[in-house]
């Protein structure tokens, strides 16, 4: 006996290469089965997918949902798994010494699985009068070190922003070396090559494979377009050997010309990641999906789109075992969209409004086979007994 069947949805699983109507089968935890016409008798209770996409649990790579303590943060319940959101990656808000607070009140309390970057600078981002990394002492790299052996905290973010009279190189070479000691993986956040002090390519230049750049689609100057509006040789090689580019769209880091002239290049994003907080919730990222329907459209195929969500984040996190795909034995984290078609205004962080004539809207999503989402399931329509 299934504990839950979800019925007739389009199912796409970019790991498996999956994408077909088909259902899937829960029991406890765990996805059980996925097949064609399993029986619904076999189920205690039956989630009527009909005309939606069923996907593994998305999977946010950058948030900022430290509520509370960090201007920037907002509720992880609320604005990731009410929006189909089942895993999501803190990125960098707390520091060594605001981690704590970070780990009890918001990671253990929220129901949206929440794992963490830390922030090379003890204080994270409080607010925002001053940039972490304005001052050197900010950076107590054996005290980071420490903090960061936390098996939740997967890597190290360095924020190549607001750096005062540092450069972007120094405070860079120690996060990269914390994360050396504790063998995790480094974001880095670009911002122009003004606010960092240094060229993108300085910056590039020093990451390793696994490490990944957010904001990889920003507008401002410097970013990885060159004046020309070609892509940078330094992005080219970043990625041959290995460093990933993530989106993190946020306020200010998605640019439609950036990310068209990328697209046309032959780079796409390795993640799509919202980078949600106080200032982008509202607009423009708003949440994952609408960052990902910018992707479709702009071109990208769904399956794309869709892995770049799911599979990719989760390979990167080290969870591919458990989330980011529906084979039998993977977590039950699934998420349930609809692909509505019409005239949908989306907005970049320059204020150029495109129309898309689809969108991708959060309807439910199951975290460990327990049911949440938008609302519950019988108003949804989605529930038989």
């Amino acid at each position: 006996m299934y504990d839950t069947l979800i019925r007739g949805g389009r199912v796409i699983d970019p790991l498996h290469g999956v994408d077909a109507l088909l259902d899937v089968a829960i029991q406890g935890e765990r996805v059980a089965a996925v097949g064609a016409n399993l029986s619904p008798q076999s189920a205690r209770q039956v989630l009527d997918a009909t005309g939606l996409l069923v996907t593994p649990g998305l999977i946010d790579l950058h948030v900022h949902v430290h509520w509370g303590v960090s201007h920037y943060g907002i509720e992880a319940d609320q604005c990731c798994l009410a929006r189909g959101v089942t895993t999501a990656l803190e990125a960098g808000s707390a520091g060594a010494y605001t981690y704590p607070s970070l780990k009890r009140w918001i990671m253990d309390a929220s129901q949206t699985e929440v794992y963490a970057l830390l922030n090379i600078a003890y204080l994270g981002m409080i607010g925002d009068q001053v940039g972490e990394l304005e001052d050197a002492r900010f950076i107590d790299e054996a005290l980071a070190e420490r903090v960061a052996q936390a098996p939740e905290i997967l890597g190290i973010k360095a924020r190549m922003d607001r750096v005062g009279p540092l450069k972007a190189t120094e405070p860079l070479a120690r996060a990269l070396a914390v994360a050396d000691r504790v063998d995790k993986p480094l974001m880095v956040h670009i911002g122009s090559a003004r606010r960092m002090g240094v060229p993108l390519e300085a910056v590039l230049a020093q990451l390793r494979p696994g490490d990944v750049v957010t904001h990889c689609y920003h507008g401002k100057d410097g970013n990885i377009l060159d004046a020309e509006g070609a892509v940078r040789p330094a992005v080219r090689q970043a990625r041959q050997r290995g460093v990933l580019f993530d989106v993190g769209h946020g306020a200010g880091s998605f640019a439609w010309a950036t990310v068209r002239r990328a697209l046309a290049q032959g780079l796409p994003p390795d993640t799509i990641s919202s980078d949600l907080h106080t200032y982008s919730l509202l607009s423009p990222a708003v949440d994952l999906a609408t960052t990902m329907t910018k992707f479709l459209h702009l071109g990208m195929p769904l399956a794309d789109v869709i892995r770049a969500a799911t599979a990719a984040p989760a390979a990167w996190m080290g969870m591919s075992a458990s989330v980011g795909h529906l084979g039998p034995g993977a977590a039950a984290d699934v998420t349930l969209l609809r692909l509505e078609e019409g005239r949908f205004d989306l907005c970049d962080c320059e204020g150029v409004v495109e129309t898309a004539s689809r969108r991708l809207a959060p309807v439910t999503a199951l975290k460990r086979g327990r049911l949440f989402g938008l609302g519950p399931a019988s108003s949804l329509g989605l529930l038989t007994l």
